[in-house]
């Protein structure tokens, strides 16, 4: 993030205890909240009333008066209504959903992750994928040099030689590159399948996601399963990710893509309205920061995140502990054991500052934590890939699903509240007992933040 950002930032922080209008200023010209649907935009009267009758009956909350005009301007995508939305928990359930999708296509299926294993489930998708080209099925893929990297070049040779579309994101090596190399990886996680259902979220293709985290026995040592979250969408939103796949091979220069219909005419599939938002480095503000951010600072009732990788800026810490004391309910669900013990160590690093400044903070136990969730006042909820660390916010590009609405935020505090139910709380005292060798641990790490 550039230091274009700067100003973004110290308004939303700044003006956490104020109050924004719905109406919000762009240039010279006032601008209401904007919805999209399944036919293009809908008027300012009808918008007004649709998100009435989110806000009525839940949770009193200032996000609407003071979030969602000012951020539909920083994040440059619009809301969109007449969305399906189904809450998928963990590994097994989200490869079902997506493996049925995969099966269904009858045009095309855009793929794009972080990481695709050379393992039994990375296998399993590739075939799904490769049988789909074999029956006419448009196949187009891209995955990340550096998240796929031990996964052979052998593993795709079924997909090339079926016609599948293949395209590696910026290819660490340099005889395999289309353009000029830029720092920045693929972090995303998205599949599209004939412009009609989407998914997003934190679940890469990887064995490690095999089964559930919610077990009654406790797992042996180094079998942990994985705890993720991720979405199944249908509906107009589905079109705004699409675009972002389609930007990415563009932006990659990869070959061009034989002709689909990549946007088929959309219907409504529900009623939860959407905003897709995506981050890279190249922009000057990470549009899911600051969109998390202006959440937070309007907040009125609580703000439960859930995040696998946890290393605050100060903005950030700011807007937590801005929350918290202003009487906000703030919980922080965070792993209790990691993959990255850098990562790990440079978040108990800011426990001590969140918990006197009254933020709850629970590990969750039996599980390996991968998941990239928040809710916010029970209307207000997101999922996708961005982390809460300097990786996220300065070098991957990310997307994240942005929901409103009681039903849905309601499906996330249940989830919320179970996995809290398999977690501990931190307290204070006794994190102030811990070793100097810890505390050692905590300093090393936090001095490499910038580069976890």
């Amino acid at each position: 993030m550039t230091y274009k950002c700067l100003p973004v930032i110290c308004l939303l922080l700044f003006a956490g205890c104020g109050s924004f209008p719905v109406s919000v200023k762009s240039g010279s010209a006032s601008r209401a909240i904007q919805i999209e649907g399944a036919h293009g935009e809908i008027s300012r009267r009808e918008s007004k009333a649709i998100l009435a009758r989110v806000e009525s009956g839940g949770e009193p909350t200032g996000i609407f008066e003071r979030h969602l005009a000012q951020v539909e301007q920083i994040a440059g995508s619009v809301l969109t209504t007449g969305n399906k939305v189904t809450l998928l928990m963990d590994g097994p359930s989200t490869y079902k959903s997506m493996y049925a999708a995969i099966l269904d296509a009858r045009n095309h299926i855009n793929m794009e992750t972080y990481s695709i294993e050379d393992d039994e489930v990375g296998r399993r998708f590739r075939d799904a994928l490769v049988a789909r080209q074999g029956r006419g099925v448009q196949v187009n893929l891209i995955y990340d040099s550096v998240g796929s990297g031990n996964t052979p070049s052998e593993f795709f040779q079924p997909l090339i030689a079926s016609g599948a579309k293949i395209l590696e994101f910026n290819p660490l090596n340099p005889l395999a590159l289309r353009k000029k190399w830029e720092v920045g990886r693929d972090h995303r996680k998205l599949l599209i399948v004939d412009g009609k259902v989407a998914f997003v979220g934190g679940v890469n293709i990887s064995s490690v996601y095999s089964s559930g985290s919610f077990r009654s026995k406790t797992p042996a040592p180094g079998t942990e399963p994985w705890r993720d979250t991720h979405l199944r969408i249908e509906g107009p939103v589905v079109a705004k990710f699409q675009q972002l796949f389609l930007a990415t091979w563009e932006q990659q220069n990869g070959e061009a893509l034989p002709a689909k219909n990549f946007f088929p005419k959309q219907r409504e599939k529900g009623s939860e309205i959407i905003r897709a938002v995506a981050s890279s480095p190249d922009e000057d503000c990470n549009q899911m920061y600051v969109t998390l951010l202006s959440a937070i600072n309007s907040a009125e009732t609580y703000a439960y995140i859930t995040n696998a990788y946890f290393v605050p800026n100060q903005e950030l810490l700011a807007a937590l502990e801005q929350a918290a004391r202003r009487g906000v309910d703030v919980r922080l669900l965070l792993p209790s054991k990691s993959d990255s013990n850098l990562v790990f160590y440079a978040s108990h690093s800011y426990y001590e500052e969140l918990l006197a400044a009254g933020v709850k903070i629970y590990e969750r136990k039996d599980a390996m934590l991968h998941a990239k969730t928040a809710l916010i006042d029970g209307v207000w909820s997101t999922v996708g890939s961005t982390n809460l660390d300097w990786l996220s916010r300065e070098y991957n590009h990310e997307v994240n699903a942005v929901v409103l609405g009681q039903e849905f935020g309601a499906q996330m505090k249940a989830m919320f509240d179970k996995d809290i139910d398999s977690s501990a709380l931190i307290i204070l005292e006794d994190w102030r007992k811990r070793s100097i060798g810890e505390r050692l641990k905590e300093f090393g790490a936090r001095l490499c933040a910038r580069w976890l």
